[in-house]
């Protein structure tokens, strides 16, 4: 799918590649989008949006805008038009009954996915900068089980850090369960990750022009 059109806004080339990454990558049922933040973007808040949302910092409010904007788009392409994406206690979106989603954001990207319900039973999504990550957090990520002998070296331990938010993005709305990195073990090689919950979830992944990684379980 390509990116939403604001007709006032074009759309760059990085939003353009990226949306064509996350098409190729997307399973059916799932749509996915992506917007570069912009300077007011906090605007596209909707006012319960903007309420539930307790961060100050303008970085944040834009973002939160940002992936708001994608996914009211993503939304009316389904026939869900106007409908608010409040902010949880839990810090999770709420989505419309009977639709599954997951915003996620860089300093600079905003991504959103959303699904029917009858269709995905979980969905999460993460987007990183295409980089190395740092060996310090990539000792905290990797665990003895993650695979990941076949993704790109130089970003594989930032694809792990990607695919293991995206699954703790879908698999926290079925368990509610706080999990650590070392209990999703990762399998890049085959697109699976199996958590201590007992959650098998399938990944896609992209990585240009930004890494972003997509976790979902069929129904």
């Amino acid at each position: 799918m390509m990116p939403p059109t604001d007709p006032s806004i074009p759309n760059l080339p990085e939003e353009v590649s990226l949306a064509k990454a996350l098409a190729a990558i997307a399973p059916g049922g799932v749509y996915a989008g992506c917007r570069l933040i912009r300077e007011g973007d906090e605007a596209h808040l909707l006012p319960q949006e903007a309420r539930s949302i307790p961060a100050r910092q303008p970085a944040l409010r834009r973002a939160s805008g940002a992936a708001r904007w994608i996914a009211h788009r993503l939304l009316a392409d389904i026939g869900i038009g106007g409908v608010a994406i409040p902010r949880a206690p839990s810090g999770a979106p709420v989505w419309p009954e009977g639709i599954i989603g997951s915003l996620a954001h860089d300093d600079d990207m905003a991504v959103a996915a959303i699904a029917r319900i009858a269709d995905i039973g979980a969905l999460g999504i993460d987007v990183e900068p295409a980089l190395p990550l740092p060996d310090d957090i990539f000792a905290l990520v990797a665990n003895g089980p993650d695979r990941m002998e076949t993704a790109d070296q130089p970003l594989a331990g930032r694809i792990l850090f990607a695919a293991k938010e995206a699954v703790y993005k879908a698999v926290y709305p079925l368990d509610r369960q706080i999990l650590g990195y070392e209990d999703i073990a990762v399998d890049l090689d085959n697109g699976r990750a199996t958590t201590s919950t007992g959650r098998k979830v399938s990944l896609a992944y992209c990585i240009a022009p930004r890494v972003v990684a997509l976790a979902f379980v069929r129904q």
